[in-house]
């Protein structure tokens, strides 16, 4: 114990930098320093957590003479980001390797940044090297601007006690990937086991961000798929397109679809997602792994969204796999989601009918006489009890 030490003990008890923090608040302390301004200077950010040297991160003075360009977002990391020009840029299409302006101020309800967002660069001196170089102490421009997202793929994420709201509930949209026309939702007939839950759930995603769904059923090599379940998903109105990525059975139909589009992939780990995108992309070779033998669950082997070039014009967004996918709905706005109790719950005896125990329930009944199929209720259920808490 320290108590009733000095603070000559105190710091020889403490070692390295701890010790040295505690020697420097102490004597300016004793300097007559106010405690307020103490406290801030010990909640600096580090310097050597941020990726970019800090002088470069011009004020926005020293930014407006600087000529601009727009681009698209192809990946982020700390205190920056990869904007590729949207158009030949003095002749040079590499990437920009980005800060942030100090102006930059984008909504506060979902992500700042994301792969596929188009922003509005001002361009530092010219003559820096490729965007995939590791240098550190270089940025080829200041991010100032983001547009309006058309599309987005987003799941909440609940507010942070480190943020500065700390007593905000409302989740916040993390932003996987923007501004992408399909959605491109992988499933496997096998290893891991197929789940409908989850595609019903991406297929809320999809249509709550604007994007169209094609599902995708992957490693057709190891199990015919269920052709009732897939008519299931037809009747809604989305493709499905059997595929397997082992033998290259289905891929060059799914080429087609892709061409000219900006997709993006989702599902769960071990799909084969990667797979799928070393088929599509001649020349990639992006890593896979197979998923465990103990329990037919995936590995997660893509750690970020990683954007490619279609041979026939489009881009491919490659995504993380997920276990889980949270929606951030009203349960009042749930029933819209699901068209065929959309269709019917105008017939129900209350307005607000949740269609969980209300009596003369339309849909309750539809599903009763075989109307609704009972996986796709229960699924609507299971995603109601979610969104109530």
């Amino acid at each position: 114990m320290l108590v009733g030490r000095g603070w000559d003990n105190i710091a020889v008890a403490r070692k390295g930098k701890s010790r040295r923090r505690i020697k420097d608040w102490h004597a300016r302390w004793q300097a007559g320093q106010e405690l307020d301004e103490v406290d801030a200077h010990g909640r600096r950010m580090s310097e050597r957590g941020v990726k970019l040297r800090q002088d470069r991160f011009a004020a926005s003075d020293d930014l407006d003479g600087l000529p601009r360009a727009d681009g698209m977002v192809t990946g982020l990391f700390r205190g920056g980001a990869t904007v590729r020009p949207l158009a030949p840029h003095g002749g040079d299409d590499a990437e920009w390797l980005c800060g942030i302006a100090k102006t930059f101020r984008p909504p506060s309800d979902a992500t700042p940044l994301a792969v596929g967002d188009i922003v509005t660069v001002a361009l530092l001196a010219a003559g820096h090297a490729d965007a995939a170089d590791a240098d550190r102490d270089r940025a080829d421009g200041m991010i100032l601007t983001r547009e309006e997202r058309t599309t987005a793929l987003a799941r909440p994420r609940p507010w942070s006690a480190k943020r500065r709201d700390r007593y905000g509930t409302e989740p916040r949209a993390k932003v996987i990937a923007a501004n992408m026309d399909v959605l491109l939702i992988v499933a496997a007939v096998k290893r891991p086991t197929f789940r409908r839950a989850l595609i019903d759930r991406f297929l809320i995603v999809a249509e709550h961000g604007g994007l169209k769904p094609v599902l995708v059923v992957n490693k057709t090599d190891l199990k015919p798929p269920d052709e009732t379940l897939l008519g299931e998903f037809r009747a809604l109105g989305v493709a499905v397109l059997p595929t397997s990525a082992r033998t290259g059975d289905g891929v060059g139909a799914l080429a087609g679809v892709l061409a000219g589009h900006k997709n993006v992939l989702a599902g769960a780990s071990g799909v084969g997602k990667t797979a799928l995108v070393n088929h599509l992309v001649p020349g990639t070779t992006a890593r896979t792994r197979s998923v465990r033998s103990k329990d037919d669950r995936g590995r997660h082997t893509t750690s970020s969204a990683a954007v490619y070039d279609l041979p026939d014009g489009g881009i491919l967004v490659d995504t993380p796999g997920v276990r889980e996918l949270g929606v951030n709905l009203d349960a009042a706005d749930l029933p819209w989601y699901f068209p065929e109790i959309e269709r019917v719950a105008s017939s129900c005896k209350f307005n607000n009918c949740t269609h969980t125990h209300e009596p003369d329930c339309a849909v309750r009944a539809a599903v009763e006489a075989g109307g609704i199929p009972a996986r796709r209720y229960d699924s609507y259920l299971r995603i109601l009890e979610s969104i109530e808490g």
